[in-house]
């Protein structure tokens, strides 16, 4: 029951789930430990087309929920920033998540990969991009 409420807090908590716009890569806030995980080369944050996941925001929200493992957590509340990269051939690469932690950032890293299916690449001046996907999650346990 204690990881059904889990679960349930967890779709229920997700804070602002949309792509954060930032004018550059480098105006990310964990920027200095992602040039270290990821190819950020070339890669853009804002685009005139974003990259778009089959079904759009409301399914991705619906099948990351469902890829996402329970956890037990000690915490009452735990913030997590989620990044991957949408590559020009519309598959996901580099999937990294900061946060508060380190469990529940690596079981979101996890829900991501799950997720293998093709996006719709961002496009900038009408040609596919490399676009860096963020969204930060946050998880509220209530007792």
């Amino acid at each position: 029951m204690k990881k059904l409420l889990i679960f349930a807090l967890l779709i229920l908590s997700f804070s602002s789930f949309a792509q954060s716009q930032y004018s550059s890569v480098r105006e990310l806030p964990d920027y200095a430990v992602l040039k270290t995980k990821m190819k950020l080369d070339d890669a853009v944050t804002k685009a005139d087309t974003p990259a778009e996941f089959p079904g759009g925001m409301e399914n991705f929200k619906k099948e990351f929920a469902d890829k996402m493992d329970v956890i037990d957590v000690k915490s009452k509340k735990i913030n997590t920033r989620v990044y991957f990269i949408v590559e020009k051939t519309g598959y996901v690469r580099y999937v990294t998540a900061l946060g508060s932690d380190p469990k529940h950032s690596h079981a979101a890293e996890v829900a991501v990969r799950r997720l293998f299916v093709k996006w719709k690449p961002a496009v900038v001046n009408g040609q596919p991009v490399r676009y860096l996907y963020t969204f930060p999650l946050t998880l509220k346990k209530y007792e």
